[in-house]
């Protein structure tokens, strides 16, 4: 064993869980370090108090005199809490959060200092709009941009910081985050929602786009994942053989949660209570070291900052435990890799959830109305819904055998699949009121049934109705939701504004009763909607053929995915509805695809670097001590040595075999990724480097793993599988 590995795995084997200290009741500490009503009320006046709700609920404007007085509480309350900083806390096209710290700290003159806060410093603040991914809306030289609170999300401190959550534009007002698209589309399915609900209740004033996501992850020993050149650059194994037990058996899923990994989600849950995550489950997942923690549903913006905010508290907890957090989506051949399961539905202000069946058939008829448009556009912007999740670490997940395919479809169960074609096959033209009673009582008027669980789960279905919300399962574990959230609002949006332009005609033009006219519009899109829906095994390759007859996209790779982000129809939407401009979607475009080539790049050069500089020569030195073996055994026995070194003689005929097929398939991915970067065309170079560089890492993968199964344990390099996964 070498000696990194070895003072590894010793370290690792020291390892003891930390005692952790839990509150007596979470309920009493939760949202302790949060800025939120209890505290504005304690530290705000009754008007600076107003104007953040009536911005929260209403979305005006916070005056700027009023701003002064709200900051100068929110610096009270986050000094009572130990803050020395503060920050505005956004989150930048890097897949990561930003931050600038500055201090309260202020002098006045004659050694006079005083701890300072305004409505400026509140309301703006001014990073390098160059610096961070813009996709070329900033040149270099054009350094200027602008964070901007979001008093929708509350202020929380982290440490010693508070931590304002704020959107990031450029000077020119492009959005260059992930925060300004999606409060755009959360605005925009509101309205439309709001407008629909009209039909049932006129007392609707606001829908809100939930979000519950599903945090997957690996827990790896600290020394173990430091000790693996790959882990540490790129965040997965980019080789490594299988170990003979994985999780074949079925005994890590549910099962009791090791010691050390429930000291971290101990730390990190009472860590989250503070921060007002509402963290509620956590259990082992399907892999060996693989883990899961999810929370109570909120706001789709407020748990799309909550998710950011738990993957950095995540990292900082880990070190404590001496442990490393692994996001990506599939660290671990031979094993599940990860997701973040985005659970969505609208809620009206009324305290209804309009994807939820009712107990009447009127309020049935509103869940169908939400229900079969959200299947229709789903339908109709599949392709968009695909590159929302696409990315280059996700591609690994995505239809391997854990994760749904790259192929869109709905999944609904039995139940729902029965009531939708009753009400497609009710009649034809105008509904009679004869029809439409009867139409109630034996179709809409069922849906209650569902609510008790009669419809199964489906893993390989990328976007599944559960009851009472639809689950965007294919969601990497690395994504921010921010991205698919804004997509699947805005496509929602769309299509409800459609909708009830359809109704309105048929209201209007043809004299149609309310009612009649929504179900003539409900049962055409049932009609236009069905290659959407697929009930069966999405791993299938009949399911692939199927869906190629369908119509249905099947875009495997990123570079394939991407581009419906620059077509005509998708810059279109977004503009329509006030969410992208057609210089942010292309803008987009840019920065995704050249994320894409660099992490398959900097992948690339992480490989070669391993292969040749471990790899090989360890091969080469077990080489050499089995040619001094048959060297020894041709001393003792002369001319028969043949006879007795059979076995030492194939070894190192094999291991001349692996190290020239190493070597020459990474001098050929290295001429190929020259060839490659060459290439002016974004597009160009991201098709080279998925068709060209990246399927020569399935072949220097080969070959190493096959020595690493043929040399010494003692001279392997590199941590193995077994000791990275069964590790606790």
């Amino acid at each position: 064993m070498s000696t990194l590995r070895f003072f590894a795995v010793k370290e690792s084997l020291k390892r003891k869980p930390l005692k952790i200290k839990e509150p007596k009741r979470r309920s009493e500490v939760f949202g302790a370090n949060v800025f939120n009503e209890a505290s504005m009320r304690q530290y705000l006046t009754k008007e600076a108090l107003s104007s953040i709700i009536e911005a929260v609920t209403k979305g005006t404007k916070i005056d700027r005199v009023l701003a002064d007085h709200i900051s100068t509480g929110m610096k009270e309350w986050a000094i009572s809490k130990g803050a020395t900083h503060y920050t505005h806390w956004f989150q930048p096209l890097t897949g990561a959060t930003a931050e600038k710290h500055d201090a309260f700290f202020e002098t006045i003159g004659d050694g006079i200092a005083i701890e300072k806060f305004g409505g400026s410093q509140l309301v703006q603040q001014e990073p390098d709009a160059s610096s961070f991914p813009n996709g070329g809306i900033r040149n270099t030289f054009e350094a200027r941009g602008y964070t901007a609170w979001d008093p929708t999300s509350p202020a929380f401190v982290y440490g010693t910081t508070l931590c304002i959550p704020t959107v990031f534009v450029s000077y020119t007002g492009e959005a260059l985050d992930y925060k300004t698209p999606l409060l755009r589309a959360l605005h925009a399915v509101d309205k439309a929602a709001v407008a629909v609900c009209k039909y049932f209740d006129k007392n609707v004033k606001k829908v809100s786009a939930s979000l519950g996501w599903e945090q997957e992850y690996f827990l790896i020993d600290n020394a173990l994942a430091t000790s693996r050149p790959d882990i540490v650059l790129t965040g997965r194994t980019l080789l490594g053989h299988s170990p003979a037990k994985g999780q074949q058996l079925d005994d890590h899923y549910f099962g009791t949660i090791p010691s050390r990994a429930m000291a971290y989600m101990r730390d990190l849950e009472n860590e989250c209570m503070l921060l007002g995550i509402p963290v509620k489950t956590r259990h082992n997942e399907v892999a060996p070291n693989q883990f899961e923690l999810a929370p109570i549903f909120e706001e789709a913006n407020l748990a799309v900052d909550h998710n950011s905010l738990l993957v950095d508290v995540m990292q900082k907890v880990a070190k404590r435990h001496n442990f490393s957090v692994l996001m990506h989506e599939k660290p671990f051949a031979g094993v599940n890799g990860s997701g973040k399961h985005n659970n969505w539905s609208l809620s009206t202000d009324t305290g209804i959830n309009l994807l939820s069946p009712g107990k009447t058939p009127m309020s049935n008829l509103q869940f169908l109305t939400f229900f079969i448009n959200t299947i229709k556009a789903v339908q109709t912007h599949e392709e968009l819904l695909r590159a929302a999740i696409a990315s280059a670490s996700n591609d690994h997940r995505l239809g391997a055998n854990e994760a749904p395919p790259a192929i869109i479809s709905v999944f609904i169960g039995a139940q729902l699949t029965k009531v939708l074609e009753e009400l497609e096959t009710v009649t034809k033209g105008k509904l009679s009121p004869q029809e439409k009673t009867d139409l109630k009582l034996n179709v809409v008027g069922k849906i209650p049934e569902i609510l008790l669980d009669n419809t199964d789960r489906n893993r390989t279905s990328p976007f599944a109705f559960t009851g009472n919300k639809f689950e965007f399962r294919a969601v990497g574990s690395k994504a921010n939701c921010a991205n698919p959230m804004t997509v699947l609002n805005s496509i929602v949006a769309k299509q409800l504004i459609d909708f009830k332009e359809e109704v309105d005609v048929l209201i209007d033009k043809k004299s149609m009763k309310k009612d009649d006219a929504i179900f003539n519009v409900l049962r055409e899109y049932i009609k236009t909607s069905k290659a959407i829906l697929f009930e069966g095994n999405g791993y299938s390759e009949i399911w692939e053929k199927e869906a190629k007859k369908r119509g249905l996209s099947n875009n495997k790779t990123t570079p394939e995915a991407l581009k419906v982000k620059v077509s005509k129809s998708s810059i279109e939407l977004f503009e329509n509805l006030g969410v992208m401009n057609e210089v942010e979607s292309k803008a987009r475009y840019e920065i995704e695809m050249e994320e894409y080539i660099l992490h398959v790049q900097i992948e690339s050069r992480v490989l070669g670097d391993i292969a040749r500089n471990h790899v090989v020569p360890t091969a080469v030195r077990y080489q050499n001590i089995l040619i001094e073996n048959v060297k020894g055994l041709k001393a003792i026995y002369g001319d028969q040595f043949k006879d007795f070194a059979k076995e030492q003689l194939n070894i190192i005929e094999q291991i001349s075999r692996h190290i020239e097929a190493i070597n020459s398939s990474v001098t050929k991915m290295i001429e190929e990724r020259k060839s490659v970067n060459s290439q002016g065309n974004i597009e160009k170079k991201a098709k080279g480097y998925c068709n060209k560089v990246k399927p020569l890492f399935d072949d220097i993968r080969y070959h190493c793993d096959k020595l690493e199964l043929m040399i010494d344990d003692e001279l392997w390099p590199l941590t193995k599988y077994r000791e990275l996964l069964f590790t606790k």
